[in-house]
């Protein structure tokens, strides 16, 4: 029995703007609506890469997407950042409407697409346990029939009669998590929010979705850059690129796809104004590259030459970036920064860091770097889960074909006697 159906779903945005943004172009989808046209808007648009300068002001963020997703089945959605794993969540959830493209679904729908969804911020956890339940269509009884669970599952029983506003972003997807699992949907929508829990919490909700989808028959989407977790908890995958589906099928062929796919994209250059470059309210990354620090290729004996270079918005802070290189099996290779400014120095204005990897440290394969802006390393400022990839290659072997086991791989001086 299928629980949910996407049939030719597409989104397109207009850069910068709230829907075509001018008036001429309302005027213009609403005559061409009127008489049975097709709207001309649609026939025009670029495809979402962020690392390409477009030609249009109009980008599609999804294209011509079709899947079926069997009850009880746990689907894993990976892909590149800018691939639309998100906006299509969005669509599946309810919260925005496709541009083209219909959904069917059996059943009610929790969805939980960031930290907080669904919460009201000046209600304490226990009244927006009880908003959430009712948003799905349930009833007080059912609802205080789950509450202990939530509660005692969450593990913010102290702070239940707290409003959430002062909760901190791990207790805030504790309880969302909490609750979207316990309650009574028959489709479970989840980003990759668990990121913001400890490591035992997301253990511990992965073995609550394996529990929502063996136990209970229902269904999850579940979207994770984390490679072991959607191994371990999807059965079926689908592989998003640029918009596009790439694949559809069993969830270790997908993943399989997903790492070939990439002779990986090892360097972002934003060209175009600055408010449309990766980032938020507080960093725009105009630059990031993983590139040989000698030869011509990335193999085993080049080293790395990693640039950074990055607009800051915040005036008068310690600035810091953490970077985080990972295997595409989420094993963390290091974990490393450095403060951009001390003593409260920082400016609105244009930074660059540059370090490089040491040839014959790191083994041949495929890596990605995860990027953190900070304040003073507590306060986060924007966080870059995928920006570039890169592959290793064996030296003179070309592709890692006979790879080696271990991710790194040095090159020792043996004294032998």
């Amino acid at each position: 029995m299928l629980a949910l159906k996407a049939e030719n779903i597409s989104k397109q945005y207009r850069l910068g703007q709230v829907g075509t943004g001018t008036l001429t172009h309302d005027l213009n989808r609403f005559w061409y609506r009127v008489r049975g046209k097709e709207d001309p808007y649609l026939k025009i648009g670029d495809t979402n890469d962020r690392t390409t300068k477009g030609n249009s002001e109009y980008v599609w963020s999804l294209r011509d997407i079709n899947f079926e997703v069997e009850q009880g089945d746990a689907v894993g959605i990976i892909g590149r950042n800018g691939a639309g794993k998100s906006t299509l969540l969005k669509i599946l959830s309810k919260v925005t409407k496709p541009t083209t493209g219909k959904i069917y679904t059996q059943g009610r729908i929790a969805s939980l697409l960031e930290v907080g969804t669904g919460f009201h911020p000046e209600m304490t956890g226990r009244e927006n346990v009880f908003l959430n339940g009712a948003i799905l269509g349930m009833t007080r009884k059912e609802i205080k029939r789950k509450f202990d669970e939530i509660v005692d599952f969450s593990g913010v029983e102290r702070y239940i009669d707290t409003p959430v506003k002062r909760y901190s972003s791990g207790m805030y997807v504790r309880l969302a998590f909490a609750v979207a699992a316990h309650l009574e949907s028959e489709i479970l929508i989840v980003d990759e929010v668990l990121a913001v829990g400890d490591a035992d919490f997301q253990k511990k909700c992965l073995g609550k979705m394996g529990d929502v989808t063996k136990g209970e028959g229902r269904t999850i989407l579940f979207v994770s850059h984390n490679m072991t977790a959607i191994k371990e908890l999807c059965k079926s995958g689908l592989l998003l690129n640029q918009g596009h589906l790439d694949y559809s099928g069993n969830i270790l062929q997908t993943i399989a796809e997903y790492q070939k796919n990439a002779e990986r994209q090892s360097s972002y250059i934003h060209e175009g104004i600055l408010e449309t470059a990766l980032g938020n309210q507080n960093i725009r990354i105009l630059e990031f590259s993983a590139k040989p620090a000698s030869g011509p290729f990335l193999d085993i004996e080049s080293g790395v030459k990693i640039r950074l270079r990055f607009y800051n918005y915040r005036e008068n802070i310690n600035l810091d970036t953490t970077f985080e290189l990972r295997t595409y099996e989420e094993a963390v290779v290091f974990h490393t920064g450095a403060f951009v400014t001390t003593n409260n120095s920082s400016r609105k204005k244009e930074y660059t860091v540059e370090f490089e990897i040491p040839a014959s440290l790191l083994n041949a394969g495929n890596y990605y770097f995860k990027i953190m802006f900070g304040q003073d390393q507590k306060i986060p400022l924007y966080i870059a889960n995928e920006i570039i990839g890169f592959e290793i290659e064996n030296v003179k072997m070309g592709k890692n074909i006979n790879a080696l086991p271990g991710i790194i791989r040095p090159n020792f001086n043996y004294d032998i006697k």
